[in-house]
């Protein structure tokens, strides 16, 4: 499994509910691509930054979705909410159990 952990950058003042809404708009668009296995959002107990899961079959789907319109009119949209720019970090599962 592919996955990918996004850093996002503090989120501009008066912006948490169009963050929030942009993240579950992400969701629904970013789910009907081929591989798509989950998104989620958390947020650090320590800081309250936020962070993105996502879960991919493989590192070619979720590129795939990297690359399409829907990703880059999705990042153009969050250029309004952010201080910044995300930090994505990918990642392969190595070992892990399901419930």
């Amino acid at each position: 499994m592919f996955v990918n952990l996004i850093h996002f950058p503090p989120i501009k003042p008066g912006k948490e509910a169009a963050f929030l809404e942009w993240f579950d708009e992400s969701n629904r668009r970013f789910s009907v691509f081929p591989g798509f296995i989950r998104r989620v959002l958390l947020r650090s107990l320590k800081t309250g930054a936020y962070i993105g899961l996502v879960e991919y079959d493989s590192k070619e789907t979720f590129m795939a979705m990297h690359h399409s319109p829907a990703q880059a009119e999705l990042r153009a949209l969050a250029r309004a909410i952010f201080e910044g720019d995300p930090d994505p970090t990918f990642h392969e599962t190595v070992r892990g159990t399901e419930q």
